[in-house]
């Protein structure tokens, strides 16, 4: 059944925006298409008719003809807002999963702190909702912010001097710069950072710990590498008495130095 001509009486303006907006390059093509269909009914064009010259379904034409009649041109530049989705999670959900990102970390043979998907793992939830949760409450537990505060009453002139060589050596100066790597894990920092919070990362210092022990320990194995190529059997000479008189003065020792 073909549709009847229905003619839009075209408010004061409207036409020369209407084609305006037709002639705009940068307009979207959905309101182009809205506007030509009013000024096509406006010119007298039968809905069938106009179906065909902008090849557009028979649904299309009567509701925008109707939003036009009732709101004006500004109900052809914008879509109403429509319903989506319900949401799947609660409040209470999203709750939970700030408080773990908060209070928790992941295991340590897994990783360092939480992603997305270790998070989405754990909770059960896809890793683009804890991406949405995350940035709705400002985490980022992936980044880190380094600082370091100096208890040193000369550290502004010590720093000074040491980068005054970088900046500006003396004459036929060399600069050697040394740093200690062991290529071993740092297990402590020399200062205790903060907490990941809302709007801001969790701290750290940039300089670290180790308290001497882990560092001895590997001195210790490549010495033992070193001695035990032709390694002969250990025959203990020294009497017990002696060996405990030893381990006294070593005791009182360190009771000096400490």
């Amino acid at each position: 059944m073909p549709l009847p001509i229905r003619v839009v009486s075209l408010r004061r303006g409207d036409r020369a925006r209407l084609e305006r907006l037709v002639r705009t390059r940068t307009t979207p093509h959905r309101v182009v298409e809205r506007a030509q269909i009013v000024l096509a009914s406006a010119d007298g064009q039968s809905g069938s008719a106009i179906c065909e010259r902008l090849d557009v379904a028979r649904p299309t034409v009567t509701p925008w003809l109707d939003r036009y009649a009732h709101d004006g041109l500004d109900a052809l530049l914008a879509d109403r807002p429509r319903s989506g989705r319900p949401k799947r999670i609660t409040p209470a959900d999203e709750q939970a999963v700030v408080e773990r990102t908060l209070r928790t970390v992941p295991p340590a043979e897994v990783a360092t702190h939480w992603s997305t998907r270790l998070m989405a793992q754990a909770t059960g939830f896809h890793h683009a909702t804890i991406a949405r949760i995350w940035q709705a409450h400002g985490l980022q537990p992936h980044r880190v912010r380094r600082f370091k505060l100096s208890r040193d009453s000369q550290f502004v002139a010590k720093l000074r001097d040491v980068v005054g060589l970088y900046l500006d050596p003396p004459e036929r100066a060399v600069v050697f710069s040394f740093d200690e790597k062991s290529q071993i894990q740092a297990l402590d920092r020399t200062q205790p950072g903060l907490p990941l919070k809302k709007g801001r990362a969790g701290t750290m210092t940039h300089d670290y710990q180790r308290h001497g022990t882990t560092t001895l320990f590997a001195a210790i194995l490549a010495y033992i590498d070193r001695r035990n190529v032709a390694p002969t059997p250990f025959v203990w000479t020294a009497r017990v008495t002696h060996i405990l008189a030893k381990v006294r003065k070593a005791q009182a020792t360190l009771a000096t130095l400490h």
